[in-house]
């Protein structure tokens, strides 16, 4: 693996369950992938004053668009649809 390590927020709710499952999901298939990523998981309140430190916002609830970083609203983590179309995006966004 190259490159430095790049931080990717996850958001939720709750910052509990939903985030992990996210989180725990891109870092094991950036793994794969060869892209050194750590996660942030945090709610959905704490993104706006977090994203900053983040090249990557993904979130499975409703955030502001408007955070100078991309942003992903997904639920595919959780339901598995689209899951791989998901990865392949934040894999391009991470590469870029």
């Amino acid at each position: 693996m190259v490159g430095k390590t790049k931080l990717v927020l996850v958001a939720c709710g709750t910052a509990i369950a939903t985030s992990t499952v996210v989180a725990i999901g891109i870092e094991e298939a950036m793994q794969e992938r060869g892209i050194k990523v750590m996660t942030q998981q945090c709610k959905a309140m704490e993104v706006q004053s977090l994203a900053q430190n983040a090249v990557l916002v993904v979130t499975t609830t409703p955030v502001p668009k408007d955070l100078g970083v991309p942003v992903i609203q997904t639920l595919a983590f959780l339901t598995g649809i689209g899951k791989e179309e998901v990865l392949d995006q934040i894999e391009k966004i991470l590469r870029s």
